[in-house]
């Protein structure tokens, strides 16, 4: 209303779908889930305490970044929800960059950024859970805690 765009540089904006997010079922492939656009950069939507999906899959449209670093960096910021998940992802972005990531966000199969094409790549299989999926941001916290803890006996002891 004042003139202020958001980072889509549309009017309106973003809202949250209605229920708990649905991971898709594949019969033969297993369990996937889907992420749309920019929900690939949280890390705690992903799968919130379920049983390891085989993969992530990310549906985005970076067209309208336009050929600026806004596709590449949201293409490593998914890359790092591979690792953190320690499970493999399908990346499918029109106009942007399109990839098949390992778990230890390795690229198994890419497709540049306005590129047309197909990827056909086996989807790697996933490693055993690593502990930020195990502990999320407790680790964190808890490294603070300690760094905090040493600070404070530090000054402590010292005359």
């Amino acid at each position: 209303a004042i003139g202020l765009q958001q980072l889509t540089r549309f009017r309106g904006g973003f809202s949250i779908g209605a229920g708990e997010r649905q991971n898709l079922e594949i019969p033969g492939l297993g369990r996937f889930v889907p992420l749309i656009c920019y929900e690939i950069i949280f890390p705690l939507e992903i799968h919130n305490g379920r049983a390891q999906p085989r993969a992530l899959l990310n549906v985005t449209n970076d067209g309208w970044f336009g050929d600026t670093t806004g596709p590449r960096q949201h293409l490593h910021q998914a890359r790092v929800r591979a690792v953190e998940e320690g499970i493999p992802l399908i990346r499918a972005a029109n106009n942007g960059i399109s990839a098949v990531f390992d778990p230890l966000g390795r690229i198994v199969a890419q497709i540049p950024l306005n590129v047309p094409g197909a990827v056909d790549a086996r989807l790697p299989i996933a490693v055993a859970s690593p502990q930020y999926v195990l502990w999320g941001d407790k680790i964190l916290l808890l490294l603070i805690a300690f760094c905090g803890a040493v600070l404070i006996r530090g000054r402590a002891s010292t005359p």
